[in-house]
């Protein structure tokens, strides 16, 4: 079961999570991100040290460093 944040409008989100490959460096990074949908990058747990604060215009959730 992905980890699940519900908005201020009632919008169910999961939480997923992968590695990517940045195109100027070639450095990979972990990136986190929201979708309505369960995918196949989808997480359990919310990661240490983060929090979901909620976009005050659009009521979209982001994944902040605490």
């Amino acid at each position: 079961m992905a980890y699940q944040y519900k908005n201020k409008k009632g919008v169910k989100y999961n939480l997923h999570s992968m590695v990517v490959t940045l195109k100027g460096t070639g450095r990979k990074q972990r990136i986190f991100y929201f979708s309505p949908k369960v995918g196949k990058y989808a997480i359990d747990e919310m990661p240490e040290g983060y929090r979901v604060i909620e976009s005050k215009r659009t009521g979209l959730p982001i994944l902040k460093k605490k």
